[in-house]
């Protein structure tokens, strides 16, 4: 491991925490935010904050409604979505609610002061934990099947140059060997994604009880993509990854893999209830995101009611769209007695609470 460290070569893991969190990184640097180099679903549409408000509802309703009930945005951005879902709120469920934002950057001025900005999730708490794109930029080691046949870690420079180092050992190998096996063909690739498992069973473990969402770009070991998906955004735009600081460096998740951390992680004896994963736009349509188009006799009744309603029904669109967000994996793991596939089911008092 040494050799491997000797002229600026490194795992990509250790080179991509440096350049996304380091104390010059991507993340704690970058004045505009994530906003200003990649586009969420938090930043296409409010309607997503609304959803997501809609399931805190549902949520809260299905722990029978806590004296305080906690929602926890992780990587929180410069705190759109928490904001968003505050506005979102019931009156009567805001009233209960406390917020928080788990980001490395450091608060962004004019947030909302019942906004707690935190460096790590709060523990003990009940209610919803959300991930937007959180765990597809927790940096993870990259494998690569050389010539040989043989899986090797990747080495990069800072200038994304990579060449091959010494194979994977110990948890890492056995990681592989798991959840992404490589097969003997040259140039087919893995993303070692034992960081994530842990990141994501120690954010769950905060909840006392609740949901924890993780929403991002993944895949299942029926179809891992063969050569990885470790990739770099600047300013809007898809660009090679290269760990100086200068770009954000992500990779799709396997997010069975994540789900499956959080049930080894239990006490023996102990079943966690099923997690489900759905597709976003499956989600979204349960939470009240349908895309309709609104009748076109809205537009003779009430003409400015019709703009906004087509504006809406554009914004969902998005946020549905297959090949796009709609595309997006979401990852519910419930804690303690909350049914995950209830909460998808439409609840008609959802904005009575």
């Amino acid at each position: 491991m040494a050799s491997e460290t000797q002229e600026g070569w490194r795992g990509w893991r250790e080179a991509t925490q440096e350049a996304l969190y380091g104390s010059g990184g991507f993340y704690r640097t970058a004045p505009e935010g994530p906003a200003g180099h990649f586009r969420t679903s938090v930043h296409a549409s409010p309607l997503f904050a609304g959803a997501v408000a809609r399931l805190l509802c549902r949520v809260d309703a299905a722990l029978g409604r806590p004296a305080s009930l906690a929602f926890v945005d992780m990587a929180a951005g410069r705190g759109e979505l928490v904001s968003g879902v505050l506005a979102a709120l019931p009156a009567a469920v805001s009233a209960r609610t406390r917020a928080y934002a788990v980001e490395v950057a450091g608060r962004p001025e004019g947030l909302d002061h019942r906004i707690e900005w935190r460096a790590e999730p709060p523990h003990g708490v009940t209610g919803l934990l959300f991930a937007n794109e959180w765990l597809d930029n927790v940096p993870v080691d990259v494998a690569e099947v050389d010539a040989a046949g043989v899986a090797r870690r990747v080495l990069v420079r800072g200038d994304g140059t990579e060449r091959l180092g010494g194979p994977p050992t110990g948890a890492e190998a056995a990681w592989l060997a798991r959840w992404w096996p490589l097969a003997g063909e040259e140039g087919l690739r893995a993303e070692i994604g034992l960081p994530r498992d842990a990141a994501w069973a120690s954010a769950v473990a905060s909840l006392d009880a609740g949901l924890a969402v993780a929403a991002d770009y993944g895949h299942t070991a029926a179809a891992r993509p063969p050569f990885g998906t470790l990739t770099g955004f600047r300013a809007g735009r898809e660009t090679r990854p290269v760990p100086d600081g200068s770009c954000d460096i992500t990779a799709h998740v396997a997010l069975d893999a994540v789900a499956a951390a959080h049930a080894e992680r239990c006490a023996p004896g102990h079943t966690p209830p099923p997690a489900l994963t759905r597709p976003q736009r499956e989600v979204l349509r349960a939470l009240g995101v349908t895309g309709a188009r609104p009748p076109l006799a809205l537009a003779s009744s009430d003409p400015a009611a019709y703009v906004r309603a087509l504006a809406n029904a554009s914004r969902a669109a998005e946020l549905l769209a297959p090949g796009g967000l709609g595309d997006f994996g979401w990852l519910l793991q419930p804690v303690g007695a909350v049914d995950a596939a209830a909460l998808l089911v439409d609840v008609a008092d959802d904005e009575e609470q």
